[in-house]
């Protein structure tokens, strides 16, 4: 109409796959719990839940501890090393003819390195056995090699830009901003509590002012590490969890898996088959030696052998059931063997004795009639 405004409007489709969107792919969501086998090759495989945080917290304060017990003897053991070394300076001053400068300064660096070395060995061996006995209660003792064996697939550099801006990226850089926070807040009140302390050093002698301080770094050490300690346990418990949570398998995985350790059943409906058809091949290869064919006389037959070289009592050479019994009456019917029928016995015969086994006592007098009228018959004949 005239004057009316006209309205255009655009219609747009996006297409969507909605897969993408989903959280495990086509795999499905993770909500199975991790087989006892996935638990395993994770652990072949070098993937255990284990802090680091824990282990270091706990080799901080073993050392602090130790250095506080031993901080006297510190002090003494640096004051000496420090005559030790200036004692020695006019000493290797003196260059001894036919010895060259450079060999009298090695001297000296190898004395003093050896002093340094002696005064920080039993730290280093405390902080090394805590730590491996941390790890150990954390992840027991199964040690593997496999992660170090080069992975190509960690050069990858897609791989790389997403682990920067991953979850665990993020929650590390959490833990590390929480780490310096502990560490600051610590370390500012240790030493406002001190400071009146440490403005005092200048009045002390060297002995005392490096026992002081060294008191003062401990005591602060052994506090940042204890709540370090508990940010450990935090974190242990988060590792797990998480590691837990990565384990977890899809429906098709348990199904896979389940596949793989026990064989794909239609593979083993096959393999089944095959021996039941070979079972049958061999039992009807044996019914020409019957003595007699017991029937019902349409759904079972039971091929009956006696031979007291070989068993006490008669035993079962074949059985069937419909189509597998029409095929044990026609093979004897082609052999020429008897065929009685006698529905309870051949019911009984086919449920309770197994192929080549004899039949049990209570059928004796049974068989054993037939059996007679079956000789007397061939007599006769």
């Amino acid at each position: 109409m005239p004057g009316e405004n006209k309205g255009y409007y655009i219609s747009s489709h996006l297409i969507l796959d909605l897969q993408f969107f989903a959280k495990e792919g086509p795999g499905g969501e993770k909500t199975e719990e991790p087989t006892a086998k996935k638990k395993e090759d994770s652990r072949k495989e070098g993937q255990v839940a284990k802090s680091n945080e824990l282990n270091i917290s706990v080799s901080l304060l073993a050392m602090f501890i130790v250095m506080r017990i031993y901080c006297g003897r510190l002090g003494y053991h640096f004051i000496e090393t420090f005559h030790s070394v200036y004692s020695q300076i006019k000493e290797y001053s003196t260059f001894v003819e036919g010895e060259m400068p450079w060999l009298i300064i090695r001297k000296l660096y190898m004395s003093t390195i050896l002093n340094i070395v002696l005064f920080i060995l039993p730290f280093l061996i405390v902080g090394f056995i805590v730590s491996f006995v941390i790890n150990l209660i954390q992840v027991k003792w199964k040690p593997t090699t496999k992660p170090l064996k080069p992975k190509f697939s960690k050069l990858n550099p897609i791989s790389g830009v997403k682990k920067i801006f991953s979850k665990d990226k993020l929650i590390e850089l959490l833990k590390s901003a929480l780490k310096l926070a502990i560490i600051g807040g610590v370390a500012y009140s240790t030493l406002i509590k001190q400071i009146g302390t440490i403005f005092s050093l200048y009045d002390l002698t060297i002995a005392q002012a490096i026992e002081t301080f060294g008191k003062i770094v401990i005591n602060m050490g052994i506090t940042i590490s204890a709540i370090y300690l508990v940010l450990g346990f935090a974190d242990l418990a988060y590792q797990r969890h998480k590691h837990h949570e990565d384990l977890k398998m899809t429906k098709q995985e348990v199904k896979d898996e389940m596949k793989n350790a026990e064989g794909d059943p239609q593979i083993k409906g096959k393999i089944r088959q095959k021996m039941m058809e070979a079972s049958r091949r061999r039992m009807m290869q044996a019914v020409p030696r019957a003595d007699v064919v017991i029937t019902n006389p349409t759904h079972f037959a039971v091929a009956i052998k006696y031979d007291p070289d070989v068993l006490p009592a008669p035993y079962v050479l074949a059985k069937g059931e419909d189509f597998l019994a029409a095929r044990i009456k026609e093979e004897a019917r082609a052999c020429h063997i008897e065929i009685v029928e006698n529905k309870p016995l051949a019911r009984m015969l086919y449920y309770n004795v197994d192929l080549g086994m004899q039949i049990p006592a209570e059928l004796y007098h049974a068989v054993a009639e037939i059996l007679a009228m079956v000789y007397n018959a061939k007599e006769t004949a």
